[in-house]
Formats: structure tokens, C-alpha cells, sequence
């Protein structure tokens, strides 16, 4: 598992809650979860304006039926996520490191 965590706090007296971003994917049958490794690399060393936390990792398999990896950003607020979403980095790394092994990814945000 990749791991970063940032020291970056919320600003005193923000109101609102944290918006987490948490994307699971499915690997097309034959693809070995190694062959994802740079793409979770890329996405945990992304630094994008506002994000508080971010932790990627390649299932475990302890249970049949499981999607292969997943993503989870914690963004100081819906435009901090936003902006992320429409990153051209980011995008890159979804479209040449995550889209080519996918079958599929599926994605929530939500407030936490």
C-alpha cells in the first residue's frame, strides 16, 4: 500500500466538511495488479491545492468478488476537488496509467 498523508490543515473558521473522492477499479481479466503500480504511484504524488490526504492501495483479495484497487483524496472543499478533477496531470495519469488496465472505475465523493 502507498501511503501520503499531508500536513496540510484546514484555514481556521472554514465551515463546510472535508469532500472525500474515493474511486475503485476493476482490471481487465489478465492483467496482473503489479501492472497498476505506477498509476497509484502517480496519483499519490500529485499535489493538487487542497487536498488534506491520500491513500491508494491493490486489493488484498480476503474476500472472492472485490474490485482490484482503490483511491481515496480528502479536499478541503468542493473546489479544491474540482480543480483536481480537471488537473491535466491527473487526467494523464487516468487516461495513459489507469484507462488501458481498466474495465472498469467507479467513483463517489462525499462529505466526511
Amino acid at each position: 500500500m502507498i501511503l501520503r498523508s499531508c500536513a496540510q490543515v484546514s484555514p481556521p473558521g472554514r465551515i463546510g466538511k472535508v469532500i472525500r473522492n474515493v474511486v475503485v477499479g476493476q482490471l481487465h481479466p489478465g492483467i496482473e495488479l503489479a501492472a497498476i503500480e505506477p498509476g497509484l504511484a502517480a496519483i499519490v504524488a500529485l499535489e493538487p491545492r487542497g487536498l488534506l490526504d491520500c491513500r491508494v492501495g491493490r486489493d488484498l483479495r480476503l474476500r472472492d468478488e472485490s474490485w482490484d484497487f482503490a483511491i481515496t483524496c480528502d479536499f478541503v472543499d468542493e473546489d479544491a476537488y474540482r480543480s483536481y478533477d480537471k488537473d491535466v496531470e491527473h487526467n494523464r495519469i487516468r487516461r495513459e496509467m489507469f484507462a488501458p488496465f481498466c474495465s472498469e472505475i467507479a467513483r463517489v465523493q462525499f462529505t466526511a
